[in-house]
């Protein structure tokens, strides 16, 4: 099973770039249009909308890609 996530948690995942990090800034539990694509989520497997610290790029990932680095929220 998937590790879960919630809004605010700081993860890093790896990406076409390499390693990057972020800040989950959604949680999603059904299906979405999500740039053209339809990620199949639901309350047992939600998808994760994540702000990259770098360039502030939004994705879109699984929990399995996903690994928690801290919980401290920024202002």
């Amino acid at each position: 099973m998937a590790p879960k996530f919630k809004v605010g948690d700081y993860v890093t995942w790896n990406s076409e770039a390499g390693r990057v990090s972020g800040k989950i800034i959604n949680v999603r539990t059904r299906d979405t249009d999500y740039k053209g694509y339809t990620p199949h989520a639901s309350p047992k497997d939600p998808h994760y909308e994540i702000k990259s610290d770098k360039s502030d790029h939004i994705a879109m990932y699984k929990g399995a890609a996903l690994k928690k680095i801290r919980s401290l929220r920024r202002t």
